[in-house]
């Protein structure tokens, strides 16, 4: 696992580095992302060449998480991005949603990555605290990044040797590596081949900076993961319903779990793009995840064939079943930068980028939608620069939260016919992706 003091310390980039290092010494690697993150992992999947998997205590549990691990770790390493700091979550007083306490309790081995501009001796200190914060802490060594001359690295070698915490890199300060962000974190590395090669360079110069035989050989002391839940796979290949999921450079928010779930409940999954598509796969369901719809509502207004087909579809009674960017495309307009952009508009909202954010996870009750057939307790998050303005006083709300803002004032999952949209993202359980697969199925034979 590589963990971090603190967000923004680098965690991706040396994560990737990492990465790079295990597969040139011939080993296949699977990466995982600690917390509700989207974006990291598809830049840890553009490294790995293996798509990567979210694990996240409130919304997956504790033998979620390790199911998660034991069905995808089939590569010969697995490797766990954290999250935010180490010991970071849901709340203050305690370890509830952290990285530390995915490490706790799949006993992974840990490097902590220490952001050492501006600190000499200082970041002993932070070592130590980190170390010792909670025990057992799984910290087994750090990183060193952004440091600013030899000097400044034998500075902090020095005070480091004393604690015995071994020195597992130390990585110059270079601003040409640096990975390019925005609103919601990291510009996803699906959007251009620009991203790509730098995320590339700066694994490459990680590279020569760190120890990466003695990481392998942290990586081989780890210890088995045990699930009292296995994980259950399909035993037919034959599909029930097929399900159209938009993947595109505005939408590829999703939970690799979440396909999967659907796949193992019988559907198969056909891909398109609201931004370029003429038409959508023949289809009985529709998924539109999140993503950045707002930085490309230009192309996607364009497109007024796949916008008013979708709009068809759901007026038609498809089972469709959106998020947050989904939610969004499927509202009037979305407002960036001053300027309307028309949406598929089957809800009368608007969305406006507010560029305050709303980040939280999410906790309440839902009634109704694709997902179910009765009311059911659920988990989930949120995060997003947008809010919707002028929402119809008729709309309807599938969803109420104990924890969390959703649409308006804690209701969330808005519903027009056989469509549910939300601002939050939920992990599938598989009753949910079962409900959706039979709801798809009944369509079809309407």
């Amino acid at each position: 696992m590589i963990a971090g003091t603190g967000s923004g310390v680098g965690k991706t980039a040396i994560t990737c580095g990492i990465i790079r290092g295990f597969m040139q010494r011939g080993y296949t690697v699977q990466p995982f992302k600690a917390g509700p993150d989207y974006i990291d992992p598809g830049h840890l999947s553009h490294i790995s060449g293996q798509d990567a998997c979210n694990l996240d205590i409130w919304l997956m549990g504790d033998d979620g998480v390790k199911s998660s691990i034991a069905k995808n770790s089939t590569s010969d390493i697995s490797v766990i991005e954290g999250v935010m700091g180490f010991y970071d979550g849901f709340e203050g007083g305690s370890d509830i949603a952290s990285t530390y306490q995915i490490s706790k309790i799949t006993d992974t081995p840990v490097i902590l990555v220490i952001d050492a501009r501006g600190a000499a001796r200082s970041v002993a200190a932070i070592a130590k605290g980190f170390a010792e914060f909670s025990t057992p802490s799984n910290i087994r060594g750090v990183i060193l990044n952004r440091l600013g001359s030899d000097r400044h690295s034998r500075l902090c070698r020095d005070a480091l040797d004393t604690l015995g915490i071994p020195i597992l890199g130390a990585v110059p300060r270079n601003s040409d590596i640096t990975l390019k962000s925005r609103h919601l974190g990291l510009v996803p590395a699906a959007e251009s081949d620009v991203i790509r090669d730098r995320l590339d360079t700066a694994t490459g110069f990680i590279l020569d900076h760190i120890d990466m035989d003695s990481i392998v050989q942290l990586a081989s002391g780890a210890p088995p993961i045990i699930s009292d839940k296995p994980p259950v796979y399909r035993t037919s290949n034959i599909a029930k319903t097929v399900i159209s999921v938009a993947q595109d450079d505005s939408f590829n928010f999703y939970y690799k779990d979440n396909l999967d779930r659907l796949r193992n409940a019988g559907a198969r999954l056909e891909f398109f793009s609201p931004e370029t598509s003429d038409n959508i796969p023949e289809c009985d369901g529709l998924y539109l995840g999140g993503g950045f719809p707002e930085v490309r509502a230009h192309v996607l207004e364009k497109n007024h064939t796949i916008r008013a087909r979708i709009k068809e579809m759901a007026q038609d009674g498809v089972p469709i079943y959106a998020e947050c960017g989904g939610l969004m495309y499927l509202a009037r307009t979305i407002r960036h930068q001053n300027i309307s952009h028309a949406m598929a508009g089957l809800f009368d909202a608007d969305a406006i980028m507010t560029g305050k954010v709303t980040l939280n996870y999410t906790k309440g009750v839902m009634r109704g939608g694709p997902l179910t057939d009765g009311i059911v307790g659920f988990s989930g998050h949120e995060f997003h620069y947008s809010r919707l303005d002028d929402i119809d006083t008729d709309a309807r709300f599938a969803q109420t939260l104990d924890i969390g803002v959703g649409i308006d004032n804690g209701m969330d999952g808005m519903r027009a016919y056989e469509t549910m949209a939300s601002y939050g993202h939920l992990y599938f359980t598989r009753d949910a992706a079962e409900s959706w697969v039979q709801r798809c199925m009944k369509y079809s034979r309407m």
